[in-house]
């Protein structure tokens, strides 16, 4: 809610799409700008890091350690406006969530998702041409979020999105390979 607009996912960018009409068809439109917005980010700011990384003077760990020691008061302020100033999420999270939603929250996003993750990322990038480490952490990430939405969530699985996934796949091994 804090970027697309009154009550909706995501305000800034709320003018962007505010003349689609539809209901469903709004959401999904500002769903792809924000996702649009996430990859352009990701993209221009891991070009920062990987220059600095093959500087040799800074760590794959100490970039991490910098990177959400800066975001960290950034996304804090992000979480009191969407829930203190826009009542977009909810506030009693802690309270509400059960046991295993909580786990679920702190393990898969916060470990697995994020320190693991990043710890293997910028340590791959750390070594590797940005143009072969991020296609693949980037396309593998939603490849796997793909197959275990069909797997575990339950979500449809078409024949169009594994001629889709297929593709990218493909698309990112003729990318990186020799």
């Amino acid at each position: 809610a804090l970027f697309m607009g009154t009550g909706s996912p995501g305000g800034w960018m709320g003018s962007t799409c505010g003349a689609l009409e539809g209901g469903r068809y709004k959401d999904v439109m500002q769903a792809v700008l924000l996702a649009v917005c996430a990859g352009l980010c990701w993209g221009i700011g891991e070009m920062f890091t990987k220059q600095v990384l093959h500087s040799k003077t800074v760590g794959p760990i100490t970039a991490i350690t910098i990177r959400s020691t800066v975001a960290l008061p950034v996304l804090w302020i992000a979480y009191f406006v969407a829930v203190r100033v826009m009542k977009a999420e909810p506030g009693d999270w802690w309270r509400a969530s059960t046991t295993g939603t909580l786990l679920k929250l702190v393990l898969g996003s916060g470990l697995v998702a994020g320190a693991a993750a990043m710890i293997f990322f910028y340590s791959a990038l750390s070594r590797g041409q940005i143009s072969v480490i991020k296609p693949i952490a980037f396309t593998l990430a939603p490849a796997c979020a793909v197959m275990l939405g069909w797997l575990i969530l339950g979500e449809p699985m078409s024949v169009r999105k594994g001629i889709a996934l297929a593709m990218i796949l493909g698309g990112v091994v003729l990318l990186t390979g020799k």
